[in-house]
Parts: structure tokens; sequence; C-alpha cells
């Protein structure tokens, strides 16, 4: 039996499906929505079980790392789609609750919150509150400030007495959902597709170019004696009609010049990528072994193992090689290297 050639529940296996922290940080800002997604259970698990009151969801914060206060504060941001930067922008909140409270009904009971900070000139840009991405990866315990933009995320749909902007209100409806655990998981699930899709793209370069170098560096240390190119390709290789060499993601060129085309993806959201990928493994594998070369995968990330399955199927069936997003598992893809070149 080849060990190399996978099929997709061997690759599942081995798959991370998230963004390690090392990985995260290197992404910076573009990590956001990878830490979101790799924190989104615990968090519908926070709002599910904090039905005993409304404040009830103070009790799980801070007790695990991955569920840190300014985490919390974030996914409640991304769902209302209400920024620090979009909050800053409205005049300080003591225009709108002149008295410092908000009053609210939950659970058919009405409720006041005083607000500690947030209700004279406060700053509350992402930074200020701790939810920017320097900041979510390190985990900031909840505070004052945040408590106060938590509650009113939470509750101001709901909220009397008041002049906080409609528009603004009918955004902050998810305190509404506390303890309806399906209700939590549709209405989450629902806006990360929206968010993924809005601010998933314009990070998409930025994070594929850290899975890359990756991949990369730890081809270059197992196999010091070989040429890698990232973007490289193949000479006589080529899929277009005009004749012009197809790029693959890094070209491996061992010292008996035999060449290896590695394509790689990593999603941990839905993305059409992996399904480019497929319909060109056939085609691609086809060329590639007429003229006695490799082509190898390394694929991981829920969006692609769980989700785009037919598609990660198809790559299983055309790749020579299949590895999963690891140190382990790129070690392992240099052995195959390795052996298929002689060495």
């Amino acid at each position: 039996m080849n060990e190399y050639k996978r099929t997709l529940a061997e690759l599942r296996e081995k798959a991370t499906l998230y963004w390690s922290q090392d990985l995260l940080e290197q992404a910076g800002e573009a990590s956001i929505l990878p830490l979101l997604l790799k924190t989104q259970d615990k968090f519908i698990s926070v709002l599910t079980l904090a039905d005993g009151s409304p404040d009830a969801w103070k009790k799980f914060i801070d007790v695990s790392e991955d569920m840190k206060g300014n985490i919390f504060l974030k996914h409640l941001m991304v769902l209302s789609d209400l920024g620090g930067e979009a909050l800053n922008k409205y005049p300080p909140l003591s225009k709108f609750f002149p008295s410092g409270l908000i009053e609210y009904v939950w659970n058919e009971q009405s409720y006041t919150y005083e607000f500690k900070v947030i209700s004279g000139k406060a700053s509350l840009i992402n930074s200020s509150l701790l939810v920017d991405g320097k900041n979510l990866l390190k985990g900031r315990a909840l505070n004052d400030k945040m408590e106060d933009v938590v509650m009113l995320l939470l509750y101001a749909s709901s909220s009397i007495n008041n002049d906080f902007p409609d528009d603004a209100k009918e955004k902050c409806l998810i305190g509404s959902l506390l303890g309806k655990s399906e209700e939590l998981k549709k209405f989450v699930k629902q806006n990360y597709i929206r968010v993924s899709r809005q601010i998933g793209g314009a990070n998409a370069a930025k994070l594929g170019k850290v899975v890359e170098e990756f991949v990369f560096k730890i081809l270059r240390r197992e196999l010091p004696d070989w040429t890698l190119r990232k973007n490289g390709k193949i000479p006589g290789i080529s899929h277009s009609d005009d004749g012009r060499e197809t790029s693959f993601d890094i070209v491996a060129t061992s010292p008996s010049s035999k060449y290896f085309a590695i394509e790689i993806s990593f999603q941990f959201t839905t993305n059409g990528t992996i399904e480019r990928k497929a319909r060109e493994a056939k085609d691609r594998a086809a060329i590639l072994h007429k003229s006695d070369h490799f082509v190898c995968y390394v694929v991981d990330g829920a969006g692609n193992i769980n989700i785009r399955e037919n598609a990660v199927r198809t790559i299983c069936q055309y790749s020579d090689c299949t590895v999963a997003f690891s140190e382990a598992e790129i070690v392992f893809l240099s052995e195959f290297m390795k052996e298929k070149s002689g060495q």
C-alpha cells in the first residue's frame, strides 16, 4: 500500500483544522478571523449556558485562555456589525443615555445596568477596547470598559427610554438569544458566513503567504541541497493554449533533477480555492506524470476538510503525496520527495 497516497479519511486524522498560535501571531491583523472561527464553538457555549440572568455570561469569561474578555467582546462586535471604530463615531453615550443607565427587557422582565466607563467621553476604538489583532492574540481579561460595551451590544435592541440610534439598536439583539442553543448556533454560523465573505477575501492573500512560508521553511530545512522556488514553474509543463508554463505554489528540484510541484490550501472557512485546485488536479497530474514529475498537495483547514469534502477527495485521488498542515506532516512530505528522487 502507498502510505503517501492518502484518502480523505486518512488525511482528516492528521489535519490540524485551525491555525496554531505561532501562525496566528505571524499573520498579525489578518489572523483575527481564523482566531474567531477557532473560538466560535466556545463562544456559542458561553451564550448557551448564560441563561440564568442577563449578566450570567460573566461567570464563563476568563475561565479559560480561549475565551478571554476581549475575545468574547470581539465576537459580539463582529456579529452585531458594530466594531470599535463604528461605535467611536457616535457622540458620547451620555447623549443617548443621560442617566448613565441602560434600561432593557430580558425574558419579559425589566433590568437596569449602570455604565461604569463609557457613559462619559471614552475612546471606543479597537485598540482602546483591546480587541485589535495584537491584543486578541494575547488574550485580555474583561475590564469595566469591555463589560459596558458587551452589555450595550447584548441588550440595546430591547432597551427603553433612550435615544440610541435605531440603526445601531437593531443590530444589538444577541442578548435575546441567551440560552437558546439552536437559535444561537444558526445565528452565529449564518453571520460568520457573511463576515467571512466580507473580510476573508481581503486577508486571504496575506494568510496564504504565511501558510506558504511555513511549508517552504520546513522543506528548505529538510532538503538543504534542493532548489526550492515559490510560485515556481517546471520547464515544459503548460496547461494553457498559448504554451505559457504553469505556476505552482512551490516547485522543488532535487539534486538529480527530479521535479515536484507542490500545491497548498489551508482554508478555515468556505472558499472556492480548493474547488479550483480540485478541477485542475486531474489534468495537472496527467501532464506532470507524463514527464516523470510528481505533484503533491498540502491540504488542511476546517473549511476544506469538513466542508469541501468532494474537492479534497478529488485532490487525494490525483495527488502523489497528500499531507496536512503541521511540521511533522511537511517532514513526511520531504521524506516522500527524497525517496522518489533516489536519495
